[in-house]
C-alpha cells in the first residue's frame, strides 16, 4: 500500500517491533519556531498592562479595582476550565493561551478604550438615547470584536504552525474573549460598588452568573473562521476573508446581546435566544470535537496502514473512551505507567496533526514533526509496554 512518506516501513501493512525504549534524554524534541509567542509581543502586552493599570487606579480606585478583580475572577475561572476541557484532545502551547487571554485583558481593552475616547473626542459624549444606543449596539460591537479579532490573527500570523484547525481557533477566540471580559468585568463590578451590595449583586449575577461567555462565544465565532481557513491550508493573505467573514458575524451576535438590553426586554430575550443560541454554540464545540477526532483516527490509520500502529491502538488513541480506558490500564502496570501512556496519546495525536499539516501543504516544516513525533510516540509506547 502506498504511503507518501519517508517514514514508511520497508514492508507496509506489516506491523513493527516494538523496539526498547531509548533514553528520555536522547529523543528529538518539535523545532518552537512558529509554536511559540514572540517575546517582543509579551513586552508590548507589559507596557499596555502599565498603562491600563494605571487607567484603573486613577480613574476607578485602589481598593474598587480589587474588589472588581476579585469578583471578575470567579467566571474568568469557570471560563477558564471549560476551555481547557475543550483544548484537552490537542493542547496548545502554553505561551501562545497566555497571549490570547492576555491579549483580550490588555491590549483589546485599551484599543476599545482608546477608540471610545477618540470618538468621544469627535462626536461628544453619549448625553442623549440616540448617541447612547448608537454606542452600544453598533460601536461597541464593532470596536471590541475587532480589538479582540486582532489578537485571534496575531496568533494565527506569529503561530500558524499551532493554528491547526476550527478547534484551535475557537480555544484562542474563547481565551481572547475571556481576558476582555475579565478587565471588563472589573471596570462594570467596581463601578457598582456605588450602588452598595444590591447592585453589585445584581451585576455580578447579570454578567458573572448569567453571562460569563458572551464575549466568549463572540469572539470564538472569529476563531473559528480562522480555523476553517488554517484546514484547509490557506496562506495568511488568504486567510483576511474568512477574518473578516468571522469579525462581522462576531459584531453581528454582539450587537443583538447588547440590543436586547436596550430596545427590548433583557430576560425575555436571554431566554428566548440567548440560551438557545449558547446551547447551539455548546453543540457545535461538541462537533467540533468530533471532527478532530475522525481527523486523528484517519491520519494515525496512514501510520497504521504502513505498519507503524496496530489498527486496536488507532482505535484507542482516536476516541475519548479508548484514551481513558488505556489510561487506566497503564495505571495498573508495575511501577504506574500513566503518565507513559500520556505522552503516548499526546505524542501520537501530535504526529497526527502533523501528518495533515503535511498533507495540506501549509507547513515546510511539517515532515521535520512527522519524524520528531513518531520517534517519541514509538519511545513512549516502549516505556508503556517494557518488562
Amino acid at each position: 500500500m502506498a504511503f507518501p512518506s519517508p517514514l514508511s516501513q520497508p514492508r507496509p501493512g506489516t506491523p513493527a517491533l516494538v523496539p526498547p525504549a531509548p533514553p528520555a534524554a536522547s529523543l528529538p524534541v518539535p523545532a518552537s519556531r512558529g509554536r511559540v509567542a514572540p517575546v517582543w509581543l509579551f513586552g508590548i502586552l507589559v507596557v499596555l498592562l502599565i498603562a491600563l493599570v494605571a487607567y484603573l487606579l486613577t480613574f476607578v480606585g485602589p481598593a474598587a479595582s480589587a474588589i472588581g478583580a476579585a469578583l471578575a475572577l470567579v467566571p474568568f475561572a469557570g471560563v477558564l476550565l471549560a476551555v481547557r476541557i475543550v483544548d484537552r484532545w490537542e493542547p496548545e502551547p502554553r505561551s501562545l493561551l497566555v497571549l490570547a487571554a492576555a491579549w483580550g485583558a490588555i491590549a483589546a481593552v485599551v484599543i476599545a478604550l482608546g477608540v471610545d475616547l477618540l470618538l468621544t473626542l469627535v462626536l461628544g459624549p453619549a448625553s442623549d438615547p440616540v448617541r447612547e444606543s448608537f454606542a452600544a449596539v453598533v460601536q461597541a460591537p464593532i470596536v471590541e470584536e475587532l480589538a479582540k479579532g486582532l489578537g485571534v490573527l496575531i496568533v494565527f500570523v506569529v503561530a500558524r504552525r499551532a493554528f491547526d484547525g476550527p478547534v484551535d481557533g475557537v480555544v484562542y477566540g474563547a481565551l481572547v474573549g475571556a481576558g476582555f471580559a475579565f478587565t471588563e468585568n472589573i471596570l462594570y463590578f467596581s463601578s457598582s460598588l456605588a450602588g452598595g451590595i444590591p447592585e453589585t449583586a445584581l451585576t455580578f449575577f447579570l454578567r458573572g452568573i448569567m453571562s460569563p461567555f458572551a464575549h466568549v462565544m463572540f469572539t470564538a465565532v472569529t476563531g473559528y473562521a480562522l480555523g476553517r481557513a488554517a484546514r484547509q491550508g490557506v496562506a495568511v493573505r488568504g486567510a483576511l476573508g474568512p477574518w473578516l467573514a468571522g469579525l462581522a458575524a462576531a459584531a453581528a451576535l454582539h450587537a443583538v446581546w447588547n440590543g436586547s438590553a436596550v430596545f427590548a426586554d433583557f430576560f425575555a430575550v436571554y431566554a428566548t435566544l440567548q440560551v438557545p443560541l449558547f446551547l447551539v454554540f455548546v453543540g457545535g464545540v461538541v462537533l467540533l470535537r468530533r471532527e478532530e477526532a475522525r481527523l486523528t483516527r484517519t491520519r494515525l490509520s496512514d501510520y497504521a496502514a504502513a505498519g507503524w500502529f496496530t489498527a486496536a491502538e488507532v482505535g484507542m488513541l482516536a476516541t475519548g473512551p479508548g484514551r481513558r480506558q488505556a489510561i487506566a490500564w497503564a495505571r495498573t502496570l508495575p511501577g504506574d505507567r500513566s503518565p507513559a501512556m500520556r505522552a503516548f496519546i499526546a505524542e501520537a495525536t501530535a504526529l497526527a496533526a502533523a501528518r495533515q499539516r503535511a498533507l495540506s501543504g501549509r507547513d515546510p516544516a511539517a515532515a521535520a514533526d512527522e519524524r520528531v513525533h513518531l520517534t517519541r510516540a514509538v519511545a513512549a509506547r516502549a516505556a508503556v509496554l517494557a518488562r
